[in-house]
């Protein structure tokens, strides 16, 4: 008696789309996540405190300033000036007055003419910062037509 050979009826499905699909996917959730804690700069050492809490809501028209100091790596001070941190950009806090100009414009102009007084001035000040320039920094912002203003600490945890 002869067997007839039969083909092979497991079939292989075309991984190609799925792969795409896939691909999608960690593209869109790259581009939704939250990026909010990009705007924290690890310079800035915050001060704790139990009241202390994250916002209910997000905000938006936020302006976020690091206020620090310079630091190795072991965490000690090695200039005894406060900077406001920019990316790599160190800038002294009595001469931000010129960048805050140019964020009212860039608030007025997606905003409209009053965009700058809805924006909020979160500042993240290390806990070393006098408050004298805290001080400061709020009245350039007033100067330049700023109105709101937050203050960030670290949550004390118990």
């Amino acid at each position: 008696m002869r067997y007839k050979q039969t083909a092979s009826t497991v079939l292989e499905p075309d991984m190609t789309p799925m792969i795409d699909v896939v691909f999608q996917l960690i593209a869109f959730f790259m581009l939704v996540t939250n990026f909010e804690q990009t705007q924290a700069d690890e310079r800035v050492k915050l001060p704790s405190d139990q009241l202390a809490r994250p916002p209910e809501a997000a905000r938006d028209k936020v302006l976020v300033v690091n206020i620090g100091f310079n630091r190795n790596k072991l965490g000690e001070k090695t200039d005894p000036e406060a900077y406001i941190f920019e990316g790599d950009e160190l800038i002294p806090v009595l001469d931000y007055g010129r960048r805050l100009l140019e964020e009212k414009r860039v608030a007025q102009a997606l905003y409209g003419p009053e965009g700058n007084q809805e924006m909020t001035i979160e500042i993240r000040a290390d806990s070393e910062t006098p408050t004298g320039l805290i001080q400061e920094l709020i009245k350039l912002s007033q100067e330049n037509g700023f109105e709101k203003f937050s203050l960030r600490a670290k949550q004390l945890v118990k």
